[in-house]
């Protein structure tokens, strides 16, 4: 079965390349900013989205690495990947506190992983989020077209300035990519941003496909950044070419840029986030950046 073997690759083919990738830059390891572990219910429901190629994912996308959280945390280490973050992210009312005490629990069981939390636009955001602040989460996490609501919802004002006020980085997908609803878009990330010019926010997957929008985001916003997940592999190329009149642009951002991944959900091996941005030619130094300094930087270097 093709599916099964996709799902079941050889842990060295897999490994080495990667390895070989850090080690032949001078890195310590890599810096993934778009790492997701979820409570293994939730898991389960959102490997089956991808099984069924839902109305949400529109196209087939084998898992390669699934596995518990255990082995996938393993394999991550095995990769070099030295910090890594979890992101849950709420889909509906009512449940982000759930996540986010998992996700507590997971930070505290593996010390590479950021403390990851996620937020709702219901009344009792400001509550939980102000709480999580104070006790010093890392990084967290909204996903606008799976949650199905909009960036600027008047019930996350008082989100946005708790996070604007204490820095706390937020990786947001808010690009139309995989299947674009009334959510998604630059737009609303813009009308946030003009609001609270000081939130740190990281685009997911560079905000594809609205490449072009989001980047310009980040021109204007200082504390913006951007997430390589999944653009320039093969796969993603596909669907969502990244425009290569971008490139300049996206090399003089050299200092914002940042690696992720989105493992364990992608079709391919690992290895091919990497080459991908190795293809580019934006230089060693800028691959150094993305891969590790930019990351060091933003969250610092870890025990």
């Amino acid at each position: 079965m093709v599916e099964e073997v996709a799902q079941q690759p050889s842990r060295n083919q897999d490994v080495e390349p990667v390895r070989t990738f850090w080690q032949d830059l001078g890195l310590p390891g890599l810096f993934d900013v778009h790492v997701h572990f979820l409570p293994e219910n939730i898991q389960k429901r959102v490997y089956a989205q991808f099984d069924q190629a839902g109305p949400k994912i529109g196209r087939e996308w084998p898992i390669r690495y699934r596995g518990s959280h255990e082995e996938r945390v393993e394999l991550l280490r095995a990769f070099g990947v030295r910090r890594f973050s979890a992101l849950p992210y709420a889909h509906r009312p009512g449940i982000a506190t759930y996540l986010n005490d998992w996700a507590r629990g997971f930070a505290a069981d593996v010390p590479e992983s950021l403390w990851s939390a996620t937020f709702y636009p219901e009344p009792e955001a400001p509550t939980y989020v102000s709480e999580l602040v104070a006790d010093g989460v890392e990084v967290l996490k909204v996903h606008v077209q799976v949650g199905e609501f909009h960036l600027d919802d008047p019930q996350l004002d008082p989100v946005w300035g708790l996070l604007e006020d204490a820095g706390t980085p937020i990786v947001v997908h808010a690009g139309s990519g995989p299947v674009g609803n009334e959510f998604t878009g630059p737009d609303p990330m813009r009308r946030v941003l003009e609001r609270f010019r000081r939130l740190v926010l990281v685009v997911a997957h560079l905000g594809a496909p609205e490449y072009a929008e989001f980047l310009a985001l980040a021109e204007r916003f200082e504390r913006v950044r951007l997430d390589t997940t999944m653009v320039f592999t093969d796969f993603f190329e596909a669907e969502a070419p990244y425009p290569t009149d971008l490139l300049p642009r996206l090399a003089d951002l050299q200092d914002r840029v940042l690696l992720g991944s989105d493992f364990p959900t992608i079709p391919y091996p690992y290895a091919r986030q990497l080459e991908g941005l190795a293809r580019l030619g934006l230089g060693e130094q800028w691959l150094r950046d993305v891969c590790w300094n930019n990351g060091v930087e933003l969250f610092g270097p870890g025990g």
